[in-house]
Order: structure tokens, then C-alpha cells, then sequence
């Protein structure tokens, strides 16, 4: 196709004076061509929208409010006196390396410690299986980018996590919802209606986002069979695991897939683990992992590398030296204890001030809880008639495929303090009585 030679404009001009024939650059920059950026999105861009809960963050900065909305962990919980002393070790010993550019695969020493930890009797976790990316949402977005082709089937638990729903819908993707309940994704709803050529199924097996709910051990043994005996992949997200205030802990998909292997092939096969030190240390180090086979992780460094190069190295240094000073290990069990007690603080207010129509689930573990209203109550008016009293929540319906879960939402019970919490749920039943008198007008 032949182009027709444009005429000068101000923009084509920049090392002239501006003239009454040729506008001034400041001016076309302004405004005066954003309709044509409009026309020059990408049609993928169509599926993006900011969520809910990274909107609501704005309004929580407000110290005045008590928030239930975020994921946050607890501030006043952070290790700032081990993060300082590790500050200083990695700038002493490893300040050059840690401040270059690094590996797009992850320090080694990082991939390394991450790697044992998942190692166990039997099956051997290795560093090639092992990939460092800029918190689990990265992990979640690469995945996408290097499994996912238009039109792909993909099973979600109905409600799932709704990043994970930002960072795959874009990839143009059909989502099929499978419904859940107490004992985590409903394995034998999902065998009965999975549509053929299905490729993946993304799940937080334990303490889920939103629900607080765990997969059950039968369910955990059943669903990675099924997904062997019909070809599907498993993407086990699992920030949450770690956080356990009681019960045993239960095996993870990772590990009961590589159980079905024959012994001395037993590794990272089927399922591909993503995790997370944002939830047990802190998140503005955003450093997280991806467990998989090989070849899986050779195609997401191959992504990572046009993403970002590489996930920042002193952040990785600092990690690895709290790990190395046993500082993990100290804190999650402190974390733990901490939010136990919220939890409890928050169903002993949910008990005493809400009516008994409402129900929630009562996590064993991790950061959250889901509550049900009677149907007819829109938990999003719900939330302006909070936001009013200062308190803040998730609506559930964002979490939810399909248009369901308007009568739900989603409540934080690590990042306030207990005292917070008490006065929070007092005020947000007050607000319910009062949303639900409107409405029976």
C-alpha cells in the first residue's frame, strides 16, 4: 500500500518555532489527538478494567477507616529490626551483586533454598524447577502468557481469586466456573460437567481467596487423578498455606501429583506450584516463585525476560539472607498466632451483632472469611451504606463468574487490630439494619 507524504505538522516540527499555520506542540499533546489512542488500543485491552479492591486501597489510605477489603498482612507485625540487619549483611558481603543486574531465572542460592524447602522423601524439587518472579501475580500473568491461547477452556472454583481473572482474561479465554462449598472445589461437579479439551484448572487449594476455605485431602487426591486421566494441567496457588492456625497440615497438589509418578521420576509433572513471601514476610519485597517442569520454566523465563529482565536482585539477596538467619521460620509462627486471634475477635463480633440469617465460613487459616446475606441484599449497596460509617469491605460479586454472589462479600480479618475489628463489625451490622430497613420500604 502506497502512503501519501503527510504535510508538516507542529509535532514533525519540533526544532521550529510554532506559526499560526503549525500549532503549538503543547497544545496537540494536550488532548487534541487522545481519540486516536482510543482507536489504536488493542482489542485485548477491552477485557482490562481496574478491580475493586485495588480501588478500594485508595479509599482505605484513610486512617480513619477501618478496612476489611484489602489482603494486606498486618503492619505492625513486619520484621523491620531482622529486615535492617539483613540490609546490612547483603550490603557488606554481596552489595555489588546484589545491585547489578541479575538472572532472569532468580539468584541461584534464592532458587536453591526455595527448591529444598519443596524437596522431600522421595521427590526432589531442583533448581531448574525453580523460577523467582515479582510476586505471585507475576507468576500468574506469565502463565498466561505462555499456556493460554484464544479460546482456551479453563476451570476456575466459582468464586475465585479476581486477579487471577484480571491478569487471564485478556488472553481471551473461556472461563468455566465450578461451584464450591466448605470442603473447597466440588471435584465430582467439576468431572460431570468439565468441557472437552479443557487445559488448565486454577485453584487456591488452601485458605482460598476469597472463601477462606480449604480443599479437602479426598478432593486433593481425586482432582489430580482426574486431571491426569483427562489432560488437563493444574495451577496450584498457594500464598496462603503457611498461615495455618490449626489442623494438620494437608499435602499439596505439587506433592500428591508427583506421588503418581514412578519412584525415582518423581518431580514437578502435572501441576505447577506458585507461592509467594509477600503473605509470610512482606510484600514490597515482591519476590515470589514458580515450581514446574522445566520446559515450563524455560518458556516463562523466556516471557520474564521481555517483561522485566529480572526480578529486583537486592530484594532477592535480603530474602535469602532472612531465610539463612532463620527469621521465616520465626515469624510464621507469630503471624499465625496473631491472626488466630483476629479471626476469632472477628466471629465472636460477627455472632454477636449480626442476625442468624447471615452465614461465614470459618477459615482454619490464611487472611480471609466469606459472608452470605439473605438473597435480596445487594452486598454493594451494602458498601456504601459502610463506607458512610467508615468501615470497608469486598463485594463478593466480584469474585464470582457468571453475575453471581451479589448477596456476599469478602472480609480481611490480618490487617486490623482487634480492638479495629470489634468496633468494625459493630458498625458494619449497623449498617446492615439500616440498608435492610430501606430497602423493605
Amino acid at each position: 500500500m502506497k502512503l501519501e507524504k503527510q504535510k508538516p505538522t507542529g509535532l514533525e516540527m519540533s526544532d521550529q518555532t510554532p506559526t499560526a499555520h503549525a500549532p503549538p506542540r503543547e497544545g496537540l499533546l494536550r488532548g487534541d489527538h487522545s481519540a486516536s489512542w482510543t482507536r489504536r488500543l488493542a482489542a485485548r485491552t477491552s477485557h482490562m478494567k481496574r478491580t475493586a479492591i485495588r480501588e478500594l486501597l485508595k479509599v482505605t489510605a484513610d486512617p480513619r477507616i477501618i478496612s476489611f477489603a484489602g489482603g494486606l498482612p498486618a503492619p505492625d507485625l513486619f520484621p523491620l529490626d531482622d529486615i535492617e540487619a539483613a540490609f546490612d549483611v547483603v550490603l557488606r558481603d554481596h552489595g555489588a551483586r546484589a545491585l547489578q543486574y541479575s538472572e532472569t531465572e532468580g539468584i541461584p542460592e534464592l532458587r536453591d533454598a526455595i527448591a529444598a524447602r519443596f524437596t522431600r522423601p522421595g521427590s526432589r524439587v531442583a533448581r531448574e524447577n525453580v523460577a523467582i518472579v515479582s510476586g505471585a501475580q507475576q507468576a500468574l500473568d506469565l502463565l498466561g502468557r505462555i499456556l493460554l491461547d484464544p479460546g482456551d477452556s479453563i476451570a476456575v472454583e466459582n468464586p475465585t481469586y479476581m486477579a487471577l481473572l484480571s491478569a487471564w482474561r485478556p488472553q481471551e479465554i473461556i472461563f468455566h466456573p465450578v461451584p464450591s462449598d466448605e470442603q473447597g472445589i466440588q471435584v465430582d461437579q467439576l468431572e460431570a460437567t468439565l468441557p472437552a479439551q479443557t487445559k488448565l484448572l486454577y485453584l487456591t487449594p488452601t485458605f482460598q481467596n476469597p472463601q477462606g476455605t480449604t480443599l479437602s485431602k479426598a478432593r486433593r487426591l481425586a482432582l489430580v487423578e482426574l486431571a491426569r486421566r483427562f489432560g488437563f494441567g493444574l495451577v496450584e496457588d498457594d500464598p496462603y498455606a503457611e498461615l495455618r492456625f490449626e489442623g494438620d497440615p494437608l499435602p499439596r497438589l505439587l506433592d500428591l501429583d508427583s506421588d503418581l509418578d514412578p519412584i525415582g521420576q518423581r518431580a514437578p509433572g502435572n501441576v505447577i506450584h506458585v507461592g509467594t513471601f509477600s503473605k509470610v514476610l512482606v510484600p514490597g519485597l515482591r519476590v515470589g516463585w514458580v515450581i514446574a517442569a522445566e520446559n515450563v520454566i524455560e518458556k516463562l523465563i523466556q516471557a520474564k525476560q521481555a517483561a522485566d529482565l529480572h526480578s529486583c536482585g537486592l530484594s532477592q539477596h535480603l530474602i535469602l539472607q532472612l531465610i539463612h538467619a532463620g527469621v521465616l521460620d520465626r515469624h510464621i509462627p507469630k503471624l499465625c498466632q496473631t491472626y488466630r486471634e483476629r479471626r476469632d475477635v472477628m466471629l465472636t463480633a460477627l455472632a454477636r451483632h449480626f442476625p442468624e440469617e447471615v452465614r461465614w465460613t470459618r477459615p482454619a487459616g490464611g487472611l480471609f472469611r466469606f459472608v452470605t446475606l439473605p438473597m435480596g441484599i445487594d452486598a454493594t449497596s451494602l458498601l456504601a451504606a459502610s463506607l458512610e460509617r467508615q468501615v470497608a469491605f469486598v463485594p463478593g460479586e466480584e469474585f464470582y463468574l457468571r453475575g453471581q454472589g451479589r448477596n456476599t462479600f469478602r472480609l480481611n480479618f490480618s490487617n486490623a487490630s482487634p480492638e479495629r475489628i470489634a468496633e468494625g463489625i459493630r458498625r458494619l451490622s449497623e449498617a446492615l439494619e439500616t440498608h435492610r430497613a430501606q430497602i423493605s420500604r
